[in-house]
């Protein structure tokens, strides 16, 4: 049975592929001439866990350089990862925008991001995209220097701005994350889509 909506109190994004349309792949198609080319780079190479150790803390410069020195055939692939960082984002994703907006509109939650996204390439975004404005808080995991799934990370937020977990709803593309929240005691919903997700807020009673 689903909650009436005074039972949520606040709302937390993720940012990347939820918000903010953020591919690697918008890069490395320019760069590669196949897409299988592409996949091996990020999934051998450029990878997620590399990546996000960028997003946990090290340097972007740290970060290349290292894999420089474990893939030196790929030195100009690698170093276009951070150099084009900017081409690798799309834009916002309006349909979600839209619900963040009609969220912020309706004046009955708390709106939070929390974000693994590198320190340095985060004020970019705000730069970037309004919207990000609308927030009553982020946390962003390379300036904190932990990140999602790591519980403390969830912690931080619900401490800094002092957020009840029990009347709050969590919003991230990864499943890992929302298993990791879920866990954690966050009711969290596994974004597929704008379309999806306002369907699961209207079915709590969150969005009218």
């Amino acid at each position: 049975m689903a909650m009436k909506n005074h039972a949520y109190q606040s709302v937390i994004f993720d940012l990347g592929a939820v918000l903010v349309d953020w591919n690697p792949r918008y890069l490395y198609h320019k760069i590669f001439a196949t897409p299988e080319e592409t996949e091996y780079f990020l999934e051998n190479i450029c990878t997620s866990d590399w990546n996000e150790a960028q997003d946990a803390g090290r340097s972007l410069q740290d970060g290349t350089e290292w894999l420089v020195t474990q893939h030196p055939q790929y030195e100009a692939q690698i170093r276009a990862f951070y150099g084009r960082w900017r081409e690798m984002l799309a834009g916002p994703i309006p349909g979600t925008v839209q619900i963040l907006r009609q969220l912020k509109d309706s004046g009955q939650f708390k709106l939070y991001a929390l974000t693994n996204w590198s320190n340095e390439t985060f004020p970019i975004a705000l730069m970037e995209y309004e919207f990000l404005q609308w927030f009553d808080g982020i946390v962003v995991s390379g300036k904190e220097k932990i990140r999602k799934p790591q519980p403390d990370f969830y912690q931080l937020l619900l401490d800094r701005y002092s957020v009840n977990k029990s009347s709050t709803i969590f919003i991230d593309d990864n499943l890992r994350n929302v298993q990791a929240a879920e866990a954690f005691g966050i009711e969290s919903i596994l974004f597929e889509s704008p379309a999806q997700l306002s369907t699961e807020l209207s079915q709590r009673g969150i969005l009218n």
